[in-house]
């Protein structure tokens, strides 16, 4: 962090960081001899930690009229991502604080990426906003660009192939605004799922598993699979379409949900032609079950009407 006040003079400024920059080489050096390699990659790996969420917020800060960008996109990436290039800022205003990010990028001899590279940011605010910045403002980078993610998060498919799952990207067009429903109903499962979403810390208070169980039930053709996927577009989850009559152990059963990953729909196809399902269910011990340490989605689809 950078402060824009109280600034030494330059002579001072050059014997403070000539004096510094001995120390950090004979730390440097100390800690290349002393601390194991998984240390250094631990500490490593938890410093570009905190690079990513500043990169992905600032990601939607950058102006058009910046110099130079650099650009990426995966092969599952729908949008081009643009990232700053070294030396390049961008401006930003917190609770009334201006505040200037500056992307640097130091070609030494340092730890960092493979070809040598280490980068970083410059955070420069008024000295007196301190408290603010580090307190308030730094999570709420973190919130933001874990909002990102989430927004631009490729949805996966996963199905059964032998016993494991198959995952391929889910594509499916169907939304909230695109799927045949009464309005109300379709009101109130929408606010169903975000009263769900919001009841995070309460489920951690009472010591329960943070997930949520719908039927659904009708003929083909009726809608469910729609509506399940409506759902996953408007929570950004994944799916797991799970046939149960392909699972004839209750150790693969077990072994296939705790392979389910967090913040993720599980698909239980009939339900009502698997006759001994809820005799697994009755059987698992305790702690068997899988652990949600964030939110799954339950849907079990039934021909009943």
């Amino acid at each position: 962090m950078f402060f824009s006040k109280d600034l030494p003079s330059p002579t001072s400024f050059f014997t403070a960081y000539a004096s510094m920059a001995g120390y950090m080489m004979m730390i440097r050096s100390m800690a290349h001899q002393l601390i194991p390699g998984p240390v250094q990659d631990f500490i490593y790996s938890s410093l570009h930690s905190l690079l990513f969420p500043a990169q992905t917020y600032l990601s939607t800060k950058i102006s058009p009229e910046a110099a130079r960008l650099r650009i990426s996109k995966g092969h599952r990436d729908k949008h081009v991502n643009l990232y700053l290039s070294d030396g390049e800022t961008v401006n930003d205003v917190y609770q009334n604080v201006e505040l200037k990010w500056r992307f640097v990028t130091d070609r030494g001899d340092k730890k960092g990426d493979d070809d040598g590279r280490s980068e970083y940011f410059e955070l420069s605010f008024d000295k007196k906003h301190k408290d603010l910045i580090l307190n308030s403002y730094i999570p709420h980078v973190e919130s933001k660009a874990k909002e990102i993610r989430d927004e631009r998060r490729i949805l996966m498919l996963h199905s059964l192939s032998s016993l494991r799952w198959e995952s391929v990207i889910l594509e499916h067009p169907s939304t909230f605004k695109t799927i045949a429903m009464e309005d109300e109903l379709k009101r109130d499962v929408m606010e169903d799922l975000d009263r769900f979403i919001r009841r995070k810390d309460y489920y951690k208070k009472v010591g329960k598993a943070w997930k949520r169980g719908y039927l659904l039930y009708g003929p083909p053709g009726t809608g469910k699979s729609s509506l399940v996927a409506a759902m996953a577009n408007y929570l950004k989850f994944d799916v797991y379409d799970l046939q149960l009559a392909s699972v004839m152990r209750d150790s693969d059963l077990r072994r296939l949900l705790l392979a389910t990953r967090n913040r993720s729909i599980l698909v239980i196809e009939d339900i009502d032609c698997a006759v001994d399902f809820p005799n697994r269910l009755e059987q698992q011990q305790p702690g068997e079950g899988k652990n949600c340490g964030d939110s799954q989605l339950c849907c079990e689809k039934s021909l009943r009407k």
